[in-house]
This record gives C-alpha cells, sequence and structure tokens, in this order.
C-alpha cells in the first residue's frame, strides 16, 4: 500500500527554497516570517543548503539568496555570477591582508557594487558594508579604470560616449582624450588602477564627501572580456600607494585569477 509518510526536514527545506525562488534576497527574519520555521532550524536548513550549492549568503550584508550557479533561478542578471564566485576569493584575500577589498562590475554609465569583504576586516569600524548596488563612476575610481585599461577598444569607446554626454563633474575627463588616455596607459604600465588624487568618494553623482581611504584595483580579465574590478582598500595615511602595491598587488591579482577560474568552472 501507498505510504503517506513524509520526511518532514526535506519538506522544511523544500519549502525554504520556494520561498527564496520569489525572492531576490531574503533575510533570516523573512524567512522565518513566511515559512514559520524556527530560526535555530532555519539556520540549520540554510547551512546544508549552502553546503549543498543551493544557497549562497551575501558577505556585504549576510542576505540570503539561491546560488546563480545551482540552475534554480533565471538566467536573468550575470553579475550575481560574479558576485557568487567572488565571494569566497575575497574573504579569503581579507583574512591575508587585513584590508578589505570591493567587486564592482560594469552597469552603463556607473559601476555597481555588488560585493565586499568590508564585515571580515579588522578594520571594518572605518567601513560601512550597506552598500550593495552603490554606484560610482568611471573616470576617477581605481575600480573604474583598472576595467577600462583593460576592456576591448570598442566597448572602452561606447562607455566614453556615454560620458562625454553627461553633466556630471567626475565625467569631465571622458572629454580630455589625451588625458585620459595617457592614465589609462599608466595604468596598464603599472599593473593596476588607482583613485584620482582629486578623487573623495561618495555615491556617483552626488556631492562628494571624503572618506580617508586610497584603493588599488585590479579587472577580473579573461582573455579580452573583463567581468568587473576588485580593489583593496586601506586607509590613506597608513600606506602611499606604491609602498601599497608592492606588499599586496600580486595577492589582488592571485585574487582576480582565482575568482575568473571560478567563473570558468560555473560554465562547466
Amino acid at each position: 500500500m501507498p505510504s503517506d509518510e513524509t520526511i518532514k526536514g526535506l519538506e522544511r527545506g523544500l519549502l525554504v527554497l520556494q520561498v527564496m525562488q520569489s525572492k531576490a534576497v531574503a533575510s533570516l527574519a523573512e524567512l522565518h516570517a513566511e515559512t514559520r520555521i524556527s530560526k535555530p532550524s532555519l539556520l540549520r536548513i540554510l547551512n546544508t543548503l549552502q553546503r549543498a550549492g543551493l544557497v549562497n549568503r551575501r558577505m556585504a550584508d549576510g542576505l540570503y539568496r539561491l546560488s546563480a550557479f545551482s540552475g534554480m533561478v533565471r538566467r536573468g542578471d550575470r553579475h550575481d555570477r560574479i558576485a557568487e564566485a567572488a565571494a569566497p576569493v575575497l574573504a579569503r584575500l581579507c583574512e591575508k591582508v587585513s584590508w578589505p577589498s570591493d567587486l564592482f562590475v560594469p552597469a552603463g554609465d556607473r559601476m555597481e557594487f555588488r560585493e565586499t569583504s568590508r564585515p571580515y576586516s579588522p578594520f571594518v569600524q572605518s567601513f560601512s558594508s550597506k552598500l550593495v548596488g552603490l554606484h560610482v563612476g568611471w573616470l576617477m575610481t581605481g575600480v573604474g579604470r583598472a576595467y577600462l585599461a583593460w576592456c576591448p577598444e570598442r566597448e572602452r569607446e561606447a562607455i566614453l560616449r556615454r560620458l562625454r554626454l553627461s553633466d556630471i563633474p567626475e565625467d569631465r575627463l571622458a572629454r580630455e582624450p589625451k588625458r585620459l588616455e595617457a592614465i589609462l596607459s599608466e595604468t596598464r604600465s603599472r599593473g593596476y588602477g588607482t583613485r584620482d588624487p582629486g578623487y573623495l568618494s561618495g555615491r556617483y553623482g552626488s556631492l562628494p564627501r571624503g572618506d580617508g581611504m586610497a584603493a588599488i584595483a585590479v579587472p577580473l580579465l579573461e582573455g579580452r572580456r573583463v567581468y568587473g574590478s576588485i580593489n583593496i582598500l586601506w586607509i590613506r595615511t597608513a600606506y602611499t600607494v606604491e609602498d601599497f602595491a608592492t606588499r599586496h598587488l600580486a595577492d589582488l591579482q592571485q585574487a582576480a585569477h582565482e575568482i575568473v577560474a571560478a567563473l570558468q568552472r560555473g560554465k562547466n
């Protein structure tokens, strides 16, 4: 005779997956409210799903989402795959060098913040980790310059055409082609991008605010394709850019290589 017995743990795990399919990201509190599963049990379920590669937890804010590599999500946002591949690598990099890193991806006339290891840094008091979705400019930031220096010429020119029409002050450099090309050429020669000396940080298009940070950045480069850029940030008064690059550029470049390798494995 057919049995109507069920496996309660499996049922609850499937319920969590069902709820998560309706959300881009979710907090533990949101999942608890929708599933009515106790938080301790919910944490065990989420940890099991993470180990199975079905669920991913964002470092930047601790929110949960379905893994972009699981085949359970629509292929809507390729940048989620980049962020997921980057997260463990940036965590290991922060553990090694202590200073935090960010991942930025292209978003038209700006770059978009997608992941960070700032919560893992012993210097986290100096940083805000609630930055996912923040936009920064291309031309004054280390991550923007690293991307533009190595992306294909056709892509770079398409970005710069947009920026030449911009009335945002930090985009003015797009109308100075000789100066900009000298900056990008120097970036390639050094092997990393860095912030413009006049850059004060802040959201793209908003009033600048000094954050006291410096950064070096490298592209996530696969052949001629660039997926995004990653950086390492530090308190500006602690090291010169050159001294910091001497200490940690090789670590940053290795992290970029590992992220691209993870993306390549995810294609298979």
